[in-house]
């Protein structure tokens, strides 16, 4: 009888274990810098989400900022102006938050000034980009790969940053 019982429990158990491994491998998708500013650069609010859930969900230190980031990107992609205006100010705090604890991350400076950049005047919102710029060229060549790499591209499309900002005279 007894064996009966294990018989009939086995299937059960090994759903259960499936499920619990299938999970937690998704949860705990590791944080990507350099997937992180694929994500930022282009603007698919799908993969947007996906990040955001990988920040959460991650151990990165002060992961608040880049959920922030991520939030404002996702906030000129949202639909109604309502929404939108949700979205930024909910990654704005985040963004500043991490910047307040941690304001030597010349990373967040950089997040900053992206999205200060490209934000709309109406959410006021570009009051760093001088300060920003000096930071992130200041600090450059002690950023990681990833990063610089991600600063790098992100030049190609600004009129704030420019890659000679970045040459190796400076």
């Amino acid at each position: 009888m007894r064996t009966d019982k294990r018989v009939k429990l086995l299937p059960a158990a090994i759903f259960i274990f499936f499920i619990g491994f299938f999970n937690k491998g998704i949860a705990q998708q590791r944080f990507e810098k350099s997937i992180f500013y694929n994500v930022m650069s282009t603007g698919d609010m799908d993969a947007i989400d996906k990040q955001i859930e990988v920040v959460q969900n991650s151990e990165v230190k002060h992961k608040d900022g880049y959920e922030g980031a991520l939030l404002m990107k996702k906030a000129g992609l949202a639909g109604p102006p309502a929404k939108k205006l949700k979205l930024f100010k909910e990654g704005r705090i985040k963004l500043e938050t991490a910047l307040l604890d941690d304001n030597e991350n010349v990373e967040f400076h950089f997040l900053r000034l992206a999205i200060e950049e490209h934000a709309p005047k109406i959410v006021k919102y570009h009051n760093d980009i001088a300060s920003d710029k000096m930071i992130v060229q200041r600090n450059f060549k002690n950023l990681q790969p990833a990063v610089q790499q991600a600063i790098i591209d992100y030049c190609k499309n600004s009129k704030v940053l420019q890659v000679q900002d970045f040459s190796p005279q400076q």
